[in-house]
């Protein structure tokens, strides 16, 4: 099995992103774009990978570490061309290997399918493969020049002929190396041009001089977009999203308005899901057979049992857990907080940092009040309790099994299991007041016009 090294290079500064953060970690579906293309690459079966930064790119490595803890970074201290940018991994890449791809973190859309076939040039003899695409205008694209099936050139527009600008298969960008020739061809790569740079694109010619053929393998344009604008970070993310829901239709998921539903990357389904409309998934977020999340809802970082619903106009935050059958409604709000199976939570409350037991109901307008300006604090609800509407619950307390909280109730000390309890102000009716009070307010008004 031929082994495989990956060279990442995620050096750019992305100034047209005008964003202080590196462009690589701009996200696409819920993650970096440099998280997507390691997971292509892993995935396409690579031995190793090595990751090329820019200078102070700490953030990069620690993304580059947390999705592929076994890759290596290198550094590249001086902007000298994407040749240099490669031999920056120089390490990686005496270390021999059958095949060398050369990627870029900014094309978040690259699949393992076509690293795969980029490789496959490798396999017939090529000393170097190139991926190549057809945008509908391919102007500011380097040419692709081939005859007979193997490439020829790669010609930059502004050194190109007429003819060459009419070719319409253009460069990606993603290149493929003999591992056993790599270091000798990026080795003869020369900065006589007018920026001074080394060119990895130079790759073909020289590989030619030496006898050794160069392969073209073309793919769908939308595989090898990169992104280097605001605009083309919001082209990428159309299409991730359709890749998205193409793919949970499919494993039997119901979309009702596919096109308004957005999910991250790592959203799972079981079967027998129904999403309605305007639905947004950030990361993780798990949600089992038979679930239902309801319109214009936010789901991030939560788990969402078999047979529960959720919304419409709900929010789960990360460390929802809501066990089978669970039922939360509109404008309520979830953060760290497990519901067992059957709890209903169904209007207008917030619970957080809490523990509700099975088959309670939490009424309209509760909130469990977890944050007392310096900690949080946790509330914890048994089963088959209730609590009125309009409570709250100042954690820490704990309301036992089959408790009962009357509405309106500020419970601050632990109730027990079966207890009622009512924490709220005597009502006094003063008869005549409200009129007398009236008379008062009134006195010396203008009357309205």
């Amino acid at each position: 099995m031929r082994q495989l090294l990956v060279i990442v290079l995620a050096a750019g500064e992305g100034t047209r992103m005008r964003s202080a953060r590196p462009k690589v970690l701009h996200a696409v579906a819920g993650r970096p774009m440099v998280a997507h293309v390691l997971d292509a690459a892993l995935e396409a079966g690579a031995a190793h990978v090595a990751v090329v930064i820019g200078p102070d790119h700490d953030a990069v490595a620690a993304e580059v570490r947390r999705v592929a803890p076994q890759a290596e970074v290198f550094v590249q201290a001086e902007r000298r061309g994407t040749a240099h940018a490669v031999l920056a991994a120089r390490a990686a890449l005496e270390r021999g290997f059958d095949d060398v791809v050369v990627m870029y973190g900014d094309t978040p859309l690259v699949q393992p399918e076509t690293i795969a076939a980029l490789r496959a040039p490798l396999t017939e003899g090529a000393a170097v493969a190139v991926l190549g695409f057809r945008p509908p205008d391919p102007t500011g694209y380097g040419r692709l020049v081939t005859e007979g099936g193997e490439l020829v050139a790669i010609r930059e527009e502004k050194e190109a002929s007429a003819e060459e600008r009419a070719i319409g298969l253009c460069n990606a960008g993603l290149m493929a190396l003999d591992g056993r020739a790599a270091l000798d061809l990026l080795g003869r790569v020369d900065d006589a041009n007018a920026k001074q740079e080394f060119y990895l694109t130079d790759v073909v010619a020289i590989a030619r001089a030496l006898g050794g053929r160069a392969g073209v393998c073309e793919v769908a344009a939308e595989d090898v977009a990169g992104v280097n604008s605001r605009a083309q970070l919001a082209e990428a993310e159309a299409i991730f999203q359709r890749r998205l829901r193409a793919r949970v239709l499919e494993a039997g998921v119901t979309l009702v308005a596919p096109e308004t539903v957005f999910l991250s990357a790592d959203t799972s389904f079981g079967r027998d899901v129904i999403v309605e409309p305007n639905v947004c998934f950030g990361p993780g977020v798990r949600v089992e057979d038979g679930a239902t999340i309801r319109a214009f809802s936010h789901v991030e970082g939560a788990h969402v049992g078999p047979g529960a619903i959720v919304g419409p106009f709900a929010r789960l935050r990360p460390g929802a857990e809501l066990g089978q059958g669970v039922h939360v409604g509109n404008f309520v709000e979830i953060k760290a907080s497990d519901l067992a199976p059957g709890a209903k939570v169904n209007h207008l409350s917030y619970v957080g940092d809490s523990s509700v037991g099975a088959n309670t109901n939490i009424g309209a307008g509760t909130i469990t009040c977890n944050y007392d300006g310096f900690r949080k604090h946790r509330t914890v609800i048994g089963a088959n309790a209730f609590v009125g509407t309009n409570s709250l619950l100042v954690a820490p307390v704990s309301v036992g099994d089959g408790a009962y909280i009357g509405t309106g109730s500020v419970i601050t000390d632990d109730v027990p299991a079966d207890a009622l309890a009512i924490g709220r102000a005597r009502q006094v009716n003063k008869p005549g007041l409200a009129a007398r009070l009236r008379a008062r307010l009134s006195a010396g008004l203008a009357p309205k016009k």
